[in-house]
């Protein structure tokens, strides 16, 4: 029996407990966190802590090390991610701390993913040859980091959109038996549950840099470790780029935005989808709304693409765009101060 269905037949009375026993621990941490935080006034952000990413991290450590060890032996690929992704929270910690420049970000980012590759978590798609696989995981990983950090931007916007990747990914993972990927996106969707209760708007805790990061990578290497396609099917090797088509669609859309004004693609500015929406006085729960909501549209798609035929996935791909397009022209007519 393979590993996942043994997991899932024998251990679930063990998972279902790791689960709500992950989630009172974050909660707590949380808690500890933002008390800590708060005396001494350090890793803060309009009063606010930016220490979720810390417990995010906590939390989902732990529930991998246990829940992949349920089997004979730790998965590698588990352990893996595991490692890899702890530079890339170290990289996000030092950010917050002492706001490194993109420079030094980028090169963090790049090392991480070169070590990931190195260690056999890169794309297998057969068409290209390992050269163009190797290139691909490269930019894919260094790529979804930094639009995970990217839409940082609002309360529960981050933690939401990795939430809703993640359990998409999760059900993947189910349908196709992987279990790496089963793991480490059960272990995001519990790790993000208890830290959501706490940055939904109006946020008492905010993930920082450390959590972005941390939540980005992750999120690109599970994309990665997942099996889509058939040799027939070779649209289905869309559905992770729209499982995470609305943090793409944000960095896409400010890079493009920002190019026009002539002015530099990776400053800070509030000219982000969801903070245009803002500035038009819509309140901050209605645009988390709006924009989960289409984050989910994005999502959706992808589980269509991922096992429907041709016909239906291009239905699916052209419904999302289309929409995409529409609210990406309109939001863009949007003035504001970039």
């Amino acid at each position: 029996m393979e590993p996942l269905q043994k997991l899932m037949a024998s251990m679930q009375i063990n998972l279902i407990l790791l689960v709500l026993s992950c989630i009172v621990l974050e909660v707590v941490l949380i808690i500890l966190l933002v008390k800590s935080a708060k005396q001494n006034n350090i890793l803060t952000k309009g009063g606010v802590p930016l220490t979720g990413g810390l417990a995010i991290a906590i939390c989902f450590t732990i529930f991998c090390l246990v829940s992949s060890g349920f089997p004979e032996r730790l998965n590698k690929e588990v352990i893996i991610t595991l490692a890899v992704s702890f530079l890339m929270l170290v990289a996000g910690a030092l950010d917050d701390l002492w706001e490194l420049s993109v420079l030094k970000k980028l090169i963090s980012q790049i090392l991480a993913a070169l070590i990931a590759v190195i260690f056999g978590i890169h794309t297998n798609i057969v068409y290209i040859g390992n050269f163009w696989n190797i290139i691909i995981s490269l930019i894919w990983i260094v790529a979804i980091t930094n639009a995970i950090n990217h839409l940082d931007v609002l309360d529960g916007l981050a933690g939401g959109c990795a939430f809703i990747s993640s359990a998409s990914f999760l059900v993947l993972s189910i349908i196709n038996g992987n279990f790496a990927p089963f793991i480490l996106s059960l272990a995001l969707v519990v790790s993000l549950s208890g830290f959501l209760v706490f940055n939904f708007p109006p946020a008492k805790i905010y993930m920082g840099n450390t959590g972005s990061h941390f939540l980005g990578f992750v999120l690109s290497l599970i994309a990665i470790l997942i099996s889509y396609a058939p040799l027939n099917r070779k649209i289905a090797l869309l559905s992770p780029i729209l499982i995470l088509g609305f943090p793409i669609l944000d960095t896409v859309f400010v890079i493009v935005v920002r190019l026009i004004k002539n002015t530099l693609p990776f400053k800070k500015s509030n000219d982000h989808l969801a903070l245009r929406f803002l500035s038009l006085k819509y309140p901050k729960n209605k645009v988390l709304l709006f924009m989960l909501s289409w984050c989910l549209f994005f999502a959706i798609s992808g589980l269509i693409v991922s096992k429907n035929s041709i016909l239906i996935s291009t239905l699916a791909i052209f419904l999302v765009g289309l929409f995409s397009l529409i609210y990406s022209l309109r939001i863009a007519r949007v003035s504001v101060n970039a």
